[in-house]
């Protein structure tokens, strides 16, 4: 009875942490707008994009904005991450064995190193380059990746999930551990996203390849150092995919609600900040 008790709980758990991980990002439950023809948004300065406190506002209030689609995109990474659930103890014992392990490396700085990597040489190639594409790709990678790591550290202190190294049960939640989501998976699938679905389609293949590789290889790093179970890999790979295509969606479309744009005007153009009101 007991046991069946502690089962029904940590699904619970699982559904509810992976339902705030939804609850806090957007999806694609940005649509674009039309570019109204008067407005010539800068290209390579954040002055010429949307607010960030207002990107923070309606990153945190998307799900107000959902439609069907949105709903069943969320249902099924919550159901992908149910299921990876199912299979943490099988995964755990594929790379150290049903027991317990002891000082084992988790690696954290050399599985952070690749997605630094990408995000550092985005950017310099952008400067070196002056490309106002690339600069734009930096800062939604920026945002992505800010955005979606101020969101796993919120659900780290919510659900203290122990890492497969403090225990042989995936179902320890809200003690001490610091295991749901990956941070690493969750900043790898975030800058990949963005680095896989920017410009334009003549590397689509090659960009793809390299960004969705390094959100997996990262999470494979993570699983193989111990540091934490598949359904944490899982929902980082959700929360960084879907944090990327809400920072692409402000950085790349002008936005219905509020948006700076540069208005010509006789002698030179003008900055302005436009809000729709209800």
């Amino acid at each position: 009875m007991d046991r069946a008790l502690r089962s029904r709980k940590s699904l619970t758990s699982l559904l509810t942490a992976a339902i705030l991980i939804f609850g806090s990002t957007a999806a694609a439950a940005e649509p674009a707008a039309p570019a109204e023809p008067a407005q010539l948004p800068a290209p390579d300065a954040p002055s010429g994009t949307p607010s960030y406190l207002a990107d923070i506002g309606r990153y945190f209030t998307a799900p107000f904005r959902w439609d069907r689609r949105d709903w069943a995109w969320c249902g099924g990474a919550v159901l992908a991450i149910g299921l990876a659930h199912r299979y943490d103890r099988q995964v755990r014992t594929h790379f150290f064995g049903a027991g317990p392990t002891q000082n084992v490396n988790s690696e954290d700085t050399k599985d952070a190193v690749p997605t630094a990597a990408v995000f550092g040489g985005t950017w310099a190639f952008a400067l070196l380059m002056r490309d106002h594409d690339g600069y734009r790709e930096g800062w939604a990678m920026a945002e992505a990746a800010a955005l979606s790591g101020v969101t796993v550290y919120a659900l780290k202190f919510a659900t203290g999930r122990q890492t497969p190294e403090q225990t042989t049960s995936p179902n320890e939640w809200f003690r001490s551990g610091t295991s749901f989501p990956s941070f690493h998976s969750t900043e790898a699938f975030a800058v990949g996203t963005v680095l896989a679905e920017s410009g334009n389609d003549d590397y689509r293949f090659l960009r793809r390849l390299l960004g969705y590789g390094l959100g997996i290889a990262t999470s494979y790093e993570r699983l193989k150092h111990n540091a934490h179970w598949l359904s944490d890999t899982v929902a980082g790979a959700a929360l960084g995919i879907s944090s990327a295509h809400f920072a692409m969606d402000r950085r790349y479309a002008t936005d219905d609600a509020s948006h700076l744009a540069l208005v010509p005007i006789a002698g030179g153009a003008m900055l302005t900040y436009s809000v729709s009101m209800p």
